[in-house]
């Protein structure tokens, strides 16, 4: 749990920035059971600042996952890497959708890593995507 006030105004602007999507797994808000909360990028309790360049729009999995890592294990590399970053990072340039949109495919180190960390491809979520994609509403945009 966040322990700095987020002016509301910052949290529009996140929640508008990400669009109603997780910015890690691109859940939509509005068809998520849980709320979805202002992360810090940087946590918190490792210095990062309560700033609009360490915020981001995450779903209630993908934030308890994070917790304060910064790094997750690529098993193509078998190392530690870095985890995706929405403000520095584009999500396209780390993931792709499985050509049946259910699942996360990490092209990247960072990419993998973060999939295995905040477990991207958790069952519910490809449950989810699955439903979504017959309702024309996923993936996306």
């Amino acid at each position: 749990m966040s322990k700095a006030h987020i002016p509301l105004a910052t949290e529009r602007t996140v929640r508008l920035r990400a669009q109603g999507q997780c910015e890690y797994c691109r859940c939509l808000s509005n068809f998520h059971s849980d709320p979805f909360a202002i992360e810090h990028i940087l946590p918190e309790a490792r210095g990062g600042p309560t700033l609009e360049a360490n915020l981001a729009l995450s779903c209630l999995g993908c934030n308890s996952f994070k917790g304060l890592f910064l790094t997750g294990y690529d098993p193509v590399t078998e190392s530690e890497q870095p985890l995706f970053h929405p403000r520095n990072q584009q999500w396209y340039d780390h993931f792709a959708w499985s050509d049946d949109t259910t699942q996360i495919v990490g092209v990247s180190a960072t990419g993998r890593a973060t999939i295995n960390r905040l477990r991207l491809n958790r069952p519910g979520l490809v449950n989810l995507r699955a439903a979504l994609r017959r309702f024309g509403v996923h993936p996306p945009e």
